[in-house]
């Protein structure tokens, strides 16, 4: 008893040092990380900076043009910077939630080693198994909230503005690529269900976001991707963007299809 005691205590002080290394090395990842990224920021910056000083303003001219010439520029500028804030917004988002995944992989794991070390030291104790069972379960629940809520902060950050983004014309590309969004008839999941406009906020019945009515490639009808949790969805001639934790409809075009 006293030999297995001291075995024990030498392997605690042993796995120690290994996991506050492997910890400052996540740490010392992610500040690199974080440094590169804001050097290449600090980059475009200069840069932009450096094509406004290079621009040519017309010293002489009609009557309005330097002040005309000096609007334009500064209009592109202001354009640029809003344009590189959102992209910079959108890694830090994708940072933020690589590092709480990364977190939450090392505390499973974690909580994973702790309870193999447990079975072991109590093999065969009932009352053990049943307790590692609902806390698996309650590591489970947590990490699903965690999700859930990651994709509310998503939803609340989705920016409807996309219609202004020439990218997502897609009324220009129904034009002229009508076969595409003459997908044929809408069967609907509910036997004898009529057409009924919805709008944004209104929840839907699961039948009505199953994959079967999933578009699962926005691009092909020029809209821009749906975030993790969602999905745009065929509802008769309209399409939905739809939580599919929900069923709460967060975007709405209607009269899409032919």
């Amino acid at each position: 008893m006293r030999r297995m005691l001291i075995g024990l205590l030498m392997a605690a002080t042993m796995a120690t040092p290994v996991a506050v290394s492997a910890q400052e090395t996540n740490d010392t990842d992610r500040a690199e990380r974080r440094a590169e990224r804001q050097a290449e920021r600090a980059e475009r910056r200069q840069e932009r900076q450096q094509r406004i000083e290079r621009a040519e303003v017309p010293a002489a001219g009609w009557p309005g043009q330097r002040e005309r010439t000096e609007r334009v520029l500064q209009r592109g500028a202001q354009d640029m910077e809003r344009r590189e804030r959102r992209e910079e917004r959108r890694e830090d988002r994708q940072e933020r939630r690589e590092e709480r995944r990364e977190d939450r992989q090392d505390r499973r794991e974690d909580r994973r080693d702790d309870r193999a070390d447990r079975r072991d030291d109590r093999r065969g104790d009932r009352h053990d198994w049943v307790r590692d069972r609902r806390e698996d379960r309650r590591d489970w629940r947590q990490d699903r909230r965690d999700d859930r809520r990651e994709w509310r902060q998503d939803r609340r950050e989705w920016n409807r503005d996309w219609r202004r983004d020439r990218r997502y014309d897609w009324q220009n590309w129904r034009y002229r690529n009508r076969l595409i969004f003459s997908p044929g008839f809408y069967h609907s999941p509910v036997f004898g269900h009529r057409y009924s406009r919805f709008s944004i906020g209104v929840r839907l019945g699961s039948p009505f976001y199953s994959s079967r009515y999933w578009i699962n490639d926005p691009w092909q009808y020029r809209l821009p991707p749906a975030y993790a949790g969602t999905r745009w969805v065929r509802y008769y001639d309209d399409v939905l963007l739809v939580d599919l934790y929900t069923g709460e409809v967060i975007d709405v075009i209607h009269n899409f299809f032919w």
